[in-house]
């Protein structure tokens, strides 16, 4: 990722997250060691275009918090649940079960 601008390093790091898993902004941010959570959240605002999947990343609760960036407000749950993940009142259940940390995976 060297010479990568940081929202680029963002889409990179964001394009591992595996298929049926969730990150957050935080994390992503952690593992980048610039920034932070808001930044990775800028950078990931109306990349769709990209192939990003932006719908993998979640607030440190959880909780869709980027589903108003999205086309519509109800694309980042369907695409979750597409992936097996069950989503209830806009957070997803058993949120811990699900958790990619690419600190652990990609060291």
């Amino acid at each position: 990722m060297k010479n990568t601008s940081y929202f680029e390093k963002v889409y990179e790091l964001t394009k591992q997250i595996p298929y049926g898993k969730v990150t957050t902004y935080g994390r992503i941010a952690n593992y980048l060691t610039l920034g932070s959570a808001r930044m990775v959240g800028w950078a990931l605002n109306n990349c769709f275009h990209l192939e990003i999947p932006a719908h993998r990343v979640v607030n440190r609760n959880g909780e869709l918090t980027g589903r108003n960036q999205f086309p519509s407000p109800t694309i980042m749950q369907e695409l979750l649940e597409q992936e097996g993940l069950e989503i209830i009142d806009h957070k997803v259940i058993n949120f811990n079960e699900h958790l990619w940390n690419p600190e652990e995976e990609l060291s």
